[in-house]
C-alpha cells in the first residue's frame, strides 16, 4: 500500500498491434509491472484517437481498430519510478510515455486477516487536550450540517478522532433557549465535538475549526490520555523467489 505523500503517476501511451517480438507490448509492459511487484497498474482500451503518425484510429473500424490506441497506467512512489523507467524506457519503441507530480490524499487496502492471527493490546498514555466545540444544530458550511462538514475535515486531516453530542436544551451567548419537544420541534438544538488530541496539534486544530464557524465557543482543557488499542499484526510480505 503507497504512503500518503507526494508520488509519481506514469501513464504509457501504445497501440494495441504493438508488438515486443511474439506479444503485444502492452502485455509485456503489464506483466513487467506485476513482477517488480508495483503497487497497481491500470490497462485502458481507447475508443478513438490519434497520435504522432497522425492516422485516426478507430475501435468501429475494422481494420484501423486493431491500431486503436491503450493507456497503461500506474502510481508508485518516487524512488520506485526511478528504478522502473530505465527499462520501461527501452521497452517502449512506439509510443509516448509522461510522468506527472502527484499527491496520495488517501490510501487504503481491505485485506483477509488470517483467523489464527491475534489482536495485540496497545496502550499508550501521556499529556493531551481535550477541545470542546459548541455550535448549533443548523449551522451549515457551504450547504452542509456545519458539525458533520467539521468531523469529515477532522477525519480527513487524520486527527484522532471526534465525537459529536446532540443536546436536548441550552442557551448560548444570545440567550436564546433550544429546546427538543416531544416531536422534536427544534431544529437548532446545541450540539457539540469533542475531541482529544496532542497538544502539539491543538493549535492547528482550532485554526481549522475556526474558519468555518460563523459563532459559537472553543474551549480546550489539560487531560491526561489513556489510550487502548487492539491490533492485529500485519503479514510479512511475500519473499521473492530466488532465480535459477
Amino acid at each position: 500500500m503507497l504512503p500518503k505523500g507526494s508520488a509519481k503517476k506514469v501513464t504509457i501511451y501504445l497501440n494495441q498491434d504493438t508488438r515486443a517480438h511474439v506479444e503485444p507490448l502492452w502485455s509485456v509492459v503489464l506483466n513487467f509491472l506485476h513482477s517488480r511487484h508495483v503497487a497497481g497498474a491500470t490497462l485502458i482500451w481507447a475508443d478513438m484517437g490519434f497520435g504522432s503518425h497522425e492516422q485516426i484510429h478507430d475501435a468501429r473500424s475494422e481494420y484501423a481498430g486493431e491500431h486503436r490506441p491503450v493507456r497503461i497506467e500506474f502510481i508508485e512512489t518516487p524512488q520506485r519510478v526511478e528504478e522502473l523507467m530505465p527499462t520501461l524506457y527501452d521497452m517502449v519503441t512506439d509510443g509516448l510515455i509522461s510522468v506527472q507530480d502527484i499527491t496520495i490524499v488517501k490510501s487504503t487496502s481491505k485485506e483477509r486477516k488470517r483467523e489464527e492471527t491475534r489482536p495485540q493490546r496497545k496502550t499508550t498514555s501521556g499529556p493531551a487536550k481535550l477541545v470542546q466545540i459548541y455550535i448549533g444544530e443548523s449551522d451549515k458550511w457551504k450547504g452542509e450540517p456545519l458539525h458533520e462538514a467539521i468531523v469529515k475535515r477532522l477525519r480527513m486531516l487524520e486527527f484522532s478522532g471526534a465525537t459529536v453530542h446532540r443536546g436536548i436544551l441550552g442557551y448560548g451567548a444570545k440567550g436564546h433557549t433550544h429546546k427538543a419537544g416531544l416531536f422534536r420541534l427544534s431544529h437548532d438544538l446545541p450540539i457539540m465535538i469533542s475531541i482529544v488530541e496532542i497538544p502539539e496539534r491543538v493549535e492547528e486544530l482550532i485554526g481549522i475549526v475556526s474558519e468555518m464557524m460563523q459563532e459559537g465557543l472553543i474551549v480546550t482543557s489539560d487531560v491526561q490520555l489513556q489510550r487502548i488499542v487492539n491490533e492485529v499484526p500485519e503479514e510479512p510480505p511475500p519473499q521473492e523467489q530466488p532465480k535459477q
